[in-house]
């Protein structure tokens, strides 16, 4: 039998939302589960997680109020249009180098955050754009090597491909702190070219 978890609300892990077809949404903080269920606009739930939140004392009954989460609930009236879930997703260092597992795209070394550059793969002085599929992790060397050239006018050559991340992968790449179960579930919306979901650590990198 499933028992809900009795931790502190502090230390709750965000609830994995979707929309009411089972299409991956956000993120959203218990206070957020909490106002779904009360407002009775969950649709259903999946997960094998509950946590449990509790409220203040009744006047008039003297019991102490209580609602009881799923680690992954679906909205009513939150479907989102298919093109939704392909939307290109905003691009930024911590996500890149996430999605990149940490590694140098042109020496192969996994580097620290603070180690690690974010690199054009076409400069932007020459007409690059900054987009998920014109960048890549890199480490100081190698950008600094490269500067404004392409890789192949310096000797460098790219040791993986860029992509865009889907919505479910964006999802795993904002969330350091993913439960069992809702990594199951987001890696069924993942795509098969995803570096992601063969690091055991993307979520807790």
């Amino acid at each position: 039998m499933q028992r809900p978890s009795t931790i502190p609300a502090m230390d709750k892990p965000l609830i994995l939302s979707l929309d009411s077809h089972g299409v991956p949404h956000r993120w959203i903080s218990w206070q957020q589960a909490c106002f779904y269920y009360a407002k009775n606009l969950v649709a259903w739930t999946l997960g094998d997680e509950t946590f449990t939140y509790y409220g203040g004392v009744s006047r008039i009954t003297g019991e102490r109020s209580s609602i009881t989460a799923h680690s992954i609930v679906a909205i009513k009236g939150k479907a989102l249009a298919a093109k939704g879930f392909h939307q290109v997703p905003p691009l930024n260092n911590r996500e890149l180098f996430r999605r990149d597992r940490h590694m140098c795209g042109y020496c192969g070394g996994e580097f620290s955050y603070f180690r690690l550059t974010r690199d054009h793969i076409t400069p932007l002085s020459r007409g690059g754009r900054d987009t998920w599929m014109n960048v890549v992790t890199a480490c100081r060397h190698c950008n600094g090597h490269k500067r404004n050239r392409l890789p192949q006018e310096c000797g460098l050559e790219l040791l993986y491909a860029p992509y865009v991340p889907n919505k479910a992968e964006y999802l795993i790449l904002t969330n350091r702190r993913i439960l069992a179960d809702q990594m199951e579930f987001l890696k069924q919306h993942v795509a098969s070219h995803s570096r992601l979901v063969f690091d055991p650590a993307c979520a807790s990198a």
